[in-house]
């Protein structure tokens, strides 16, 4: 699905990776990357935010990078020409209206110099339990900005329907409400923790394109750790680099997200575990 581009420096990027990243914890880029590099991609990580931890513990410290310094490492990429060479990009947590904006000029000209490059944007702006975690204007960022830009999304139900301007009940709704983000650029969302009209005790996953959508279940668990959302994008995106169909992709990366929370439980960790790797 994926091609490679010509390297005019010899070197190449697999995965720009531009999203959060905690000094202990299992979220954005420090889940990410680890999980790219499993299968031997080449990432390189771009923090929006560098945090103690999550929010949700006691003490937190840190916080959104200065803008100055964001942009700079935008540069440094197109300095060295990573912009032009890599196979795909990675979109996650951003905070801030500025961070969007600053990454749709970029992306923009990003697309102009390496138009065939995927661009996975995972528009993270709440949930369904706890409604929005960054400043609401954020969504009108990623639905005018971003999202346009996007070779595919994967947002969540809540996320989704923020995208879209309205609240989504059943499936017939989340389809639809999927199918009206893809143009010419937008090929496929992918919709995670989403509910089946008739499940009670499972989630879904809403695969969306153009010509067909398919459903993949999973079981539901209550109070998982943090960091399933950006896990499963990067498994998703690394099996798409494989040359995996969508389909597949998706399934395989629901698969691991699932035992990789049980691998989390079964350790008896706080934070989320890769499964069939040594403890984080």
């Amino acid at each position: 699905m994926f091609q490679v581009s010509d390297t005019p420096d010899g070197e190449i990027i697999d995965v720009i990776s531009i999203q959060s990243q905690v000094v202990y914890g299992s979220v954005g880029n420090s889940i990410a990357v680890p999980a790219l590099r499993r299968h031997g991609l080449q990432v390189v990580a771009v923090p929006t935010v560098l945090l103690s931890n999550t929010p949700h513990y006691a003490s937190c410290y840190g916080g959104e990078i200065p803008q100055a310094w964001f942009e700079g490492y935008l540069a440094a990429l197109a300095d060295r020409n990573l912009d032009v060479t890599a196979r795909a990009t990675i979109l996650g947590y951003l905070k801030s209206t500025d961070k969007a904006t600053t990454l749709a000029r970029w992306l923009q000209l990003m697309r102009e110099k390496n138009p065939q490059m995927p661009v996975i944007i995972d528009p993270v702006l709440g949930d369904d339990d706890s409604g929005f975690y960054v400043d609401p204007e954020l969504a009108t960022h990623y639905r005018e900005q971003l999202a346009p830009l996007a070779t595919g999304l994967t947002p969540n139900r809540f996320e989704l329907g923020c995208l879209c301007n309205t609240r989504l009940e059943s499936d017939a709704e989340i389809v639809e409400a999927a199918r009206s983000l893809l143009n010419a650029q937008t090929q496929w969302v992918v919709v995670t923790s989403a509910t089946r009209d008739d499940a009670r005790h499972s989630m879904q996953v809403f695969c969306v394109t153009a010509e067909e959508t398919f459903i993949t279940d999973h079981p539901r668990y209550d109070d998982p750790p943090k960091g399933t959302g950006d896990l499963f994008t990067a498994e998703l995106t690394a099996g798409l680099l494989r040359g995996a169909a969508l389909s597949q992709a998706v399934e395989q990366a629901s698969l691991f997200a699932q035992q990789s929370v049980l691998a989390t439980r079964t350790l008896g960790r706080r934070e989320l575990q890769l499964a069939g790797a040594e403890p984080l």
